[in-house]
This record gives C-alpha cells, structure tokens and sequence, in this order.
C-alpha cells in the first residue's frame, strides 16, 4: 500500500514528505488508516539522537484513525473499529501483571525503532527499508502498522484531531495528576512547563477539584491561557517568582509536576515543596540533575519519575475521552490543526510557544 509519510533522514533535518510502501499486517499486527497524528516532543527528541547512518526514520506516536485490516492472529479488534494508538507493553513481565505496563521490561525493545523481529521491513521508500515501529506505530503517516497491546478502541464520535495526543502527551499529563500524584481538591499544585503535557495536568486537576493550581511558564501566550483555565500563573524570569510561588501556594506546594526536564527548573520544584511534598518528573531532558539531599531528607520530600501518566491504556484513555465529551476536560482548546504540507511549521509553531499541541490532519 501507498501513503503519504513524513520521514526523518537526519537528526538536524526537516521531515520530508514522501509516498512509501506499507506492507500489509503480518500476523499479530493491525493496519490503521490515521485521521489525525499528534507532534510531540518526544518524537523530536529521539530524532535528534539517531544518526543519519542508519537510514530514514519514521517517527510519530499520537495516532488516532479506523482499522483498515489484520492479521491473522488478531482478535477483538475488528476493521471499522475507531482506535487511539499509544505505546507497547509485554503483558507477561512482572510490572505489566501487577499492573505497571508503562515500566514494561521490554519497553524498549518494543517500542524503539526497527524492522520486525525476522528483519523484514513494516516500511520502504524506493526500494530502502525505513526503520518503523516507534512506540509501535510510527504514525506520522496516513497509515500505520500497530499491535494489539498499543489499539485502543474508542468511541467514534469523539473529534480523533483532539483525541490523537491522548496516546502520550495528554495522557501523561492526566495520568501524573490523577494516577500519580492524586492531589486532593485542598492541595497546592505547581506545574513547571505550560505545554501540552502541562496543560493535560492542569485540566486533569481541574477536573479533579483541586482548588488551587499554579502554573509557571515563560511565555506570556501560555500564561494567559492558564490563567483562563483558573491557575495562578507566574513567570519563572521574573526576580520574584519564587517567592509568588510560595504566596500563591501558602507556604509551598504540597504536589509539583515538571514537564520540562531541565535541571535548574527540577531543582527549583523540589525547593518549592512543602515538608512531605511530592514532584512527578516527566519530562526528556538532560539526564542528571544536582539535588539538595538535606531539603529532601529532612522535609521528607519525595521525587518520583513517571512515564506515561502510569496509565493502562485501554481503560484510561477511554476514561479522558469521557471526561471530554462531559466538557470536563477541554482539551480541544490546546490543540491546533496542520495540513500535512505544513508539517515542519507546526514543529516550528510549537518550539516558538505560538501553539500548544500541533496535530497534523491526514487527508485521504
């Protein structure tokens, strides 16, 4: 089969728009026509880190579109059905069966890029295999190969251009509120980061009664948005930030959240705590950051990692599509729609602050 890809075929280089050959399902696999992918940092992030000798890379993990075909050895998931796309787990090792897919022991190996376990390639351009299968799916293409372990199926009446980012943006968002660190509606929650993770996180703890939310973010577009949904929003260049988070959160905050992943920001969050206070820490950054173990031991300060919101797929995105449609979790407001020829525009809209979460429209 033919289709429209944008392809990466260097760390520094724009994605291409191209026609590839997409095989059909092998056996454990299920061909989804996309109607709408989600960009995510995360995509950019990973590629930026492989290098150019390895050939085009097909990226793209927020997909949303209907089934098209199966394999063989698929049950439960039938043509016709309306899917969500997210990230692969085993089922078998022992986080998946105390119920931890997203710290799957094989999420690396099932969710990285490659070609099939018998080397076959899912994808080829002119005759050159495309490394494929990230998280998966590899969605930033009018069609993808996913499994049954990452299809979620939906209802079909929700928009799938809001719903795509619920496979990983949105999702770990939500989920780092709601699964992590469950706020109560008394507590003081500061998200560092008003992108489309942070935003997910605000809604989520809207939508979970929490009283007062602070949102920190640089870029004035943001905050005013923030401040819409009902936060407290602060800039974090300002000479008083610090002590407008304190004031804002009556001493401290009692629940933090950081999607930026940068190392000042994180050490910041932690200072910001209350005693016992806890920070979720979800964002790809730099990998080390320096601590204050004093501050942590002795205000028992906790700092806990999380990867996709902690979610089960199949029954939390079904939840926030739920959420959506009661208009409790307005996540229509964060995204913005491109065409597939205004794919790296939408890249540069969201690094410029200008949008909050790109999502490219497959037309078919």
């Amino acid at each position: 089969m033919r289709a429209l890809a944008a392809i990466s075929t260097a760390p520094d280089a724009p994605f291409d728009l191209r026609t590839v050959d997409i095989g059909a399902p092998g056996a454990d696999e299920i061909l989804v026509k996309l109607a709408a992918t989600g960009i995510c940092h995360t995509d950019l992030f990973f590629k930026s880190k492989v290098p150019a000798a390895l050939g085009p890379c097909l990226f793209g993990h927020e997909g949303t579109g209907i089934v098209a075909s199966v394999g063989s050895a698929v049950t439960g998931i039938t043509p016709g059905d309306h899917v969500v796309l997210s990230y692969r787990s085993c089922g078998c090792c022992r986080p998946c069966r105390q119920g931890q897919p997203a710290y799957c022991d094989r999420s690396t190996e099932l969710n990285a890029l490659g070609v099939r376990p018998d080397g076959a390639p899912r994808v080829s351009h002119a005759g050159t295999p495309v490394l494929t299968g990230f998280f998966g799916q590899s969605s930033f293409a009018e069609y993808a190969l996913a499994h049954p372990d990452n299809v979620v199926v939906v209802d079909g009446s929700a928009d799938k251009a809001v719903i795509a980012a619920l496979g990983c943006g949105f999702q770990t968002g939500a989920g780092a509120v709601l699964n992590v660190l469950r706020p109560s509606s008394s507590s003081r929650l500061v998200i560092y980061g008003s992108g489309s993770v942070g935003f997910a996180a605000l809604l989520a703890a809207r939508a979970a009664g929490v009283e007062r939310i602070v949102a920190v973010d640089p870029a004035e577009q943001r905050r005013e948005l923030a401040a819409e949904f009902g936060a407290v929003a602060i800039d974090p260049t300002d000479s008083g930030a610090g002590q407008a988070i304190a004031a804002a959160t009556d001493g401290g905050a009692t629940h933090a959240l950081d999607t930026t992943g940068i190392p000042e920001v994180i050490k910041q969050a932690v200072r910001a705590l209350r005693a016992m206070g806890e920070l979720a820490v979800v964002g790809l950054g730099k990998p080390e950051v320096a601590i204050d173990i004093q501050d942590l031991l002795f205000k028992g300060k906790t700092i806990r990692g999380c990867i996709e919101g902690d979610a089960q797929i199949h029954e939390f995105i079904p939840a926030l599509i739920d959420l959506y449609t009661a208009g409790k979790f307005p996540i229509d407001r964060l995204v913005t729609r491109y065409r597939p020829d205004e794919f790296n525009q939408a890249i540069a809209d969201q690094a410029a602050g200008r949008v909050i979460k790109p999502v490219v429209v497959w037309e078919h």
